[in-house]
């Protein structure tokens, strides 16, 4: 019996739509894996979904990730899945990836380990694409890798794994609201003029030089979307309360997680990063909202085996 952890994750990273993603130390989901003698995929138990996830392993994407793993192994052996969701569903934190990513790194384990995490990536992506309605990894692979990563391509698939800033925070605050991301998707312009997408290339591209040269004044003038959340942010009731308390707390930057409702910001340091936490909470707190926050180090080992 094995048990992996897999993080919750930040899509998008502002500037990157569908392209940059980067992991959080936490929340996150456990998936505990065991050999069957069915011979096939089974979920045994899902607890922490409050009976909404499916059971069928056609319809969940921890099973569908594990089924094509194990038909690329040609391993024949059944395996039974217990998923712990530990975050909230539609909550832009990347929930539906930690569940893939948790099993398929459980059950790599099982087997004595026989794929590199690069080698898992494949299967992942097929599962957050049954997710999502559409292939993208800006969730999926952050949470198993860690870190930054930049997906340049998808056929073939190239994935550039960026640094972490020494001491740079993550600040992850999820309001109880609910965004599905095929919802969050639709409302989204499927064109955008050339204006913008030259700036927003440009916020991608110092982003990244601001990872290299650990530049914090260079990351906040990067971090600006033009592509998704001036259409989602109307999504997120107190949106630009929050962001305003947010930056008056000494946050580096503001923006949506993934599809949201969560939302995100960076800090120099611990101390900071609570203050941006509280200024958040309260300002959602002033539309009758509750929230949760998490404060911790950018994660860069991603998903991994804890028992």
């Amino acid at each position: 019996m094995i048990t992996a952890f897999a993080p919750a994750s930040v899509g998008n990273v502002t500037c990157g739509f569908d392209v940059l993603g980067m992991a959080v130390a936490q929340p996150g989901d456990e998936v505990t894996v065991s050999f069957n003698d069915l011979g096939k995929v089974r979920i045994t138990k899902i607890t922490g979904d409050n009976g909404k996830l499916p059971m069928q392993v056609a319809q969940n994407t921890a099973s569908i990730a594990v089924v094509e793993m194990l038909k690329s192994l040609n391993e024949k052996r059944g395996v039974d899945l217990y998923i712990a969701k530990k975050m909230p569903l539609g909550s832009g934190m990347g929930s539906s990836a930690a569940s893939a990513v948790a099993a398929v790194v459980a059950v790599n384990a099982l087997l004595d380990s026989p794929l590199t995490k690069e080698e898992m990536m494949p299967f992942v992506l097929v599962a957050e694409g049954f997710a999502s309605g559409s292939v993208h990894g800006d969730n999926v692979l952050p949470c198993l890798l860690g870190g930054f990563v930049l997906i340049q391509s998808y056929e073939p698939l190239r994935v550039c794994r960026l640094p972490v800033p020494k001491g740079l925070h993550c600040v992850l605050v999820h309001p109880d609201l609910q965004i599905l991301t095929r919802e969050a998707r639709a409302i989204i312009p499927s064109t955008v003029p050339l204006k913008q997408a030259i700036s927003q290339t440009a916020h991608i591209a110092g982003f990244v030089d601001s990872l290299y040269k650990e530049d914090f004044d260079l990351m906040r003038h990067s971090l600006k979307d033009h592509f998704a959340e001036p259409f989602r942010k109307s999504l997120i009731t107190g949106f630009d309360t929050a962001k305003e308390a947010a930056l008056a707390a000494g946050a580096i930057n503001f923006g949506i997680s993934g599809s949201g409702p969560s939302v995100y910001s960076f800090a120099r340091d611990k101390a900071t990063g609570l203050s941006i936490a509280e200024a958040v909470q309260a300002a959602f707190a002033q539309y009758d909202i509750e929230s949760q926050a998490y404060v911790d180090l950018v994660n860069v080992e991603g998903a991994r085996v804890v028992s």
